[in-house]
């Protein structure tokens, strides 16, 4: 029970899934917690996370990266999160809510409890294999299952069973979709586009069997179960995913007595409140207007509206757009409004069907041809973002309305451009941002398609206003005198940070996932030797996943893939790491040690490491497993990685230093090594102002004062040396890190492929005081997220030498010729000051 505010309006919200948690943000925003004591329960171990992108779950994304919170931030705001505690009844004469805990009071009560799996009631739905596909319990159990079964079933051809579907291939399971209508998607898609989908989905390698009933299912003679249809016809299967709609979790609502619709559903009003006056519902729970809404979108204006209900708002529900763009198995389905022209009077529709291709486009207009009032596409969803502002925003089409869906070229209508939309055009419908929204946060600083997202939220729902958001902002900063890079390469119509953004939002692993979602179709889709390394750097910086793993050894340049600097006459130099120039005795004897038995060229770099030249590739996993045994790893002097942390000896030893520059410069070294960029970074550490280690020539540079350390960044040495600019000053060791760890992830996040941090400081705009605002300051809100990602990097990793010597099938890639183990003949060296350099 909740005593610690007693003097509030005690809230309850039950429910912690996305628009429960949406209303929680909404009510953070408004400070609502000065009014409210707000606990939340949800019934499940897990955080709010997105469902949106939950097959992602059978990818390589986790629990943690699909969260859409953290629990620091209720604590923060002061809300109690009670996690795997389900609420059991609703006491309405006592106003109270009753949990295995106990009970818990309520002034307020807040449903958004969601949904559940429709099951249909076939005998022997409830058999041992027969699962749900609805959370990710829900996936794990699908995962079990899949270990001991070769074939898979899904029964339901809609949205979220060809979404399982694709789960199921995934796990390498034979597959095979049962539906009851006569085509797949019957609500988004007519027989024509049916049809074509159903061609897509097969030659993908899944069975699709559409007007089929089960009738029952029973013991198999082959596999586990054998279904039984209307015609006697039968399908084997060991697994049986159950993903035939959903059905509003209202039980808690009937028991206490609350109005629910016929067809189920707590009954609201615009303002989201139900029968009781003191209780509201939100999500797929609540009946509108004898309207459930499945999608993300209407829950999260209904969270506004409920908000702004709990805080004497004027904001309402009047219902929402069910438009929706959708990629299913990497196959485009795209519908707007009424898109099967059932629900217009005098509807006029247009189709355009091009086999060769598989696309499929109907476009329903007015009776008088004037007004878009629906859309269906399938194949491709390249016209969504025009048609759905023509039909959002009552656009006058053009004269000939049916060129919107012929192809490019030829007498096909030109794209709505950003500039036709008013500025009341609405962008993104998860959040409601408008085209207006997104001007008024470029003309308050934002400089980027990131930072326009941080601050409006715009693409951070469904994500499918991607391509529409990036257009808008393009357009508008173009507007404003700002050049827009467009594309990385011939390969992707995207900057690096744009790519950066896909990657992380969407959880892609690997290159060829990237490009098989975002890259440009008229090419041969293998990449080219500008994205694949900077795709390769941003999956590094994303997830940390070595380097060397089958997935991503392609994509590296030569001194990555081997882990080693390449030199002129194909020998590689080693360089392990030396945190902070400090070295003992007993390592110097080992570094002495291998380089004369591998006859190595010994330097003194000036990042106060050594440096071993010389090394054949064969030799390169001898030598390194000589160094790890010694303690030493990895110094990434081969990546666009951390490099070195400079340090003079400090206050340890040197009568002016004032700090211990050489014990920080350690910490920053092992707190950063391994961390990908855009470019290379170097650190340096100087104990006092007498500046001996050239911190202020460095991308990270920092100084040691009687207070604390001052901080300067975005300097480098080099052909164009830059002095770095202080940053802050007398920070002690937590705000010190603190402030690192946010401004080299804002970097990676938003600098351009092979640019120095600064170079990207002389092209940002707003200059220094804006990336203080928003290090420092926090201006877009996106702290804690990039000291969330820092840290995540940190917790991964993994030196990339040890990860190399300890699988064989990486080994494999050390020697000079693939069929012959020998060295390479034409390596020549001479002997020159005591030591063999290049002949």
């Amino acid at each position: 029970m909740n005593t610690a505010h007693s003097d509030k309006v005690q809230l309850i919200v039950i429910g912690n899934g996305m628009v429960g948690h949406h209303l929680v943000e909404q009510l953070a925003e408004q400070d609502a917690t000065e009014r409210y004591a707000i606990t939340v329960f949800g019934e499940e171990r897990h955080l709010a996370y997105d469902r949106v992108h939950l097959s992602e779950y059978f990818s390589g994304r986790d629990a943690a990266s699909l969260a859409l919170s953290t629990a620091d931030y209720y604590a923060e705001h002061g809300i109690e999160l009670r996690l795997h505690e389900a609420v059991t009844a609703i006491d309405r004469d006592k106003n109270e809510v009753v949990t295995p805990q106990g009970r818990c009071p309520y002034d307020r009560l807040v449903l958004a409890t969601g949904s559940t799996p429709f099951v249909p009631p076939i005998p022997g739905n409830d058999r041992e294999g027969c699962l749900v596909y609805r959370t990710l319990e829900d996936l794990d159990a699908i995962r079990e299952a899949a270990e001991t079964a070769t074939t898979g079933v899904v029964v339901g051809g809609g949205l979220l069973g060809l979404e399982a579907a694709g789960a199921l291939r995934g796990l390498n399971l034979d597959t095979a979709v049962v539906e009851f209508a006569p085509r797949l998607m019957p609500m988004q898609v007519d027989s024509e586009g049916g049809e074509l989908l159903r061609e897509k989905i097969e030659a993908l390698g899944v069975q699709v069997l559409t007007g089929r009933a089960t009738q029952e299912i029973v013991d198999g003679e082959a596999s586990r179960h054998r279904m039984v249809f209307q015609d006697d016809k039968v399908l084997e299967t060991d697994l049986i995913v159950f993903s035939a709609g959903i059905r509003p979790r209202d039980q808690l609502a009937r028991d206490c007595g609350l109005e629910i619709g016929e067809r189920g559903g707590v009954v609201i009003d615009d303002r989201c409140l139900t029968s009781d006056p003191a209780i509201l519902a939100i999500g797929e729970v609540a009946l509108w207007n004898n309207s459930i809404f499945g999608l993300v979108a209407p829950g999260y204006q209904m969270a506004k509206a409920a908000a702004a209900t709990l805080l004497e708002g004027s904001a309402t529900f009047s219902g929402a757009d069910m438009s929706t763009k959708l990629k299913l198995m990497g196959v485009d389905v795209g519908s707007i409004g009424d898109a099967h022209g059932d629900r217009t009077p005098g509807a006029r529709m247009f189709r355009f069907l091009d086999p060769l291709k598989q696309q499929y486009r109907k476009l329903v207009v007015s009776s008088d041809g004037r007004r878009l009032v629906g859309a269906m596409l399938v194949g491709d969803n390249s016209y969504y973002d025009t048609l759905l502002q023509y039909y959002a925003n009552r656009i006058e089409l053009p004269e000939d309305p049916a060129a919107l869906i012929l192809p490019a070229g030829g007498d096909a209508a030109p794209a709505l451009g950003p500039d036709a939309l008013p500025e009341t055009a609405t962008l993104c419908s998860c959040h409601n941002v408008t085209k207006g929204d997104v001007c008024a946060s470029i003309d308050a600083g934002a400089v980027d398609l990131v930072a326009v997202k941080a601050d409006t939220k715009a693409s951070t729902g469904c994500g499918g206003c991607a391509a529409l958001l990036k257009s808008v902002v393009d357009h508008e900063l173009a507007a404003r005198g700002v050049e827009v890079d467009q594309s990385i390469c011939e390969h992707f119509h995207y900057t690096r940070q744009e790519l950066y953004d896909i990657v992380r939002v969407e959880g892609i692993r690997t290159f060829g996932e990237l490009i098989e979602k975002h890259g440009n179709a008229d090419t041969h889709g293998l990449g080219c030797d500008i994205c694949k390394p900077a795709v390769a750097s941003i999956l590094a910086s994303c997830f940390n996943e070595p380097i060397t793993d089958a997935a991503h050894v392609p994509l590296q340049d030569t001194n990555d893939t081997f882990m080693a600097n390449m030199q002129k006459n194909g020998t590689y130099s080693v360089v392990p790491r030396v945190p902070g120039g400090e070295i003992t005795p007993d390592k110097l004897v080992v570094l002495g040690q291998v380089a004369q038995k591998y006859a190595l060229y010994t330097k003194v770099t000036g990042g106060q490491r050594i440096d071993l030249f010389g090394a054949r590739l064969e030799d390169l996993p001898a030598i390194w497993g000589e160094l790890i045994e010694a303690g030493f790893e990895t110094g990434h002097a081969y990546g666009k990685s951390t490099r070195t942390v400079k340090s003079c000896v400090g206050s340890t030893w040197c009568r002016y230093g004032v700090q211990d520059s050489v014990g920080m410069a350690i910490r920053l070294e092992h707190r950063y090594k391994g961390l990908r960029a855009p470019h290379k970074l170097k650190f340096a550490v100087s104990g006092c102002t007498r500046e001996c280690a050239e911190a202020q020539s460095k991308d990270v540079g920092v100084i040691a004062t009687e207070n604390g350390w001052n901080l300067y960044v975005c300097g480098n040495g080099g052909m164009r040396p830059r002095h770095a600019e202080l940053f802050a000053t007398d920070l002690d060791d937590e705000e010190l890190f603190r402030t690192i760890d946010r401004f080299l992830m804002f970097y990676i996040r938003t600098a351009d492929r092979l640019q120095r941090t600064s170079v990207w400081r002389e092209n940002l705009e707003g200059g220094l005081d804006y990336l203080q605002k928003v290090i420092l300051e926090d201006s877009l809100g996106i702290g804690e997220a990039l000291e969330r990602q820092m840290q995540a990097v940190v917790d991964t990793y993994e030196c990339e030498w040890a990860n190399a010597i300890s699988d064989p099938e990486k080994l494999k890639r050390f020697r000079s010729f693939v069929n012959d183990s020998r060295p390479d003949p034409d390596i020549i060296t001479t002997t020159e000051r005591g030591q063999l350099r290049p002949a």
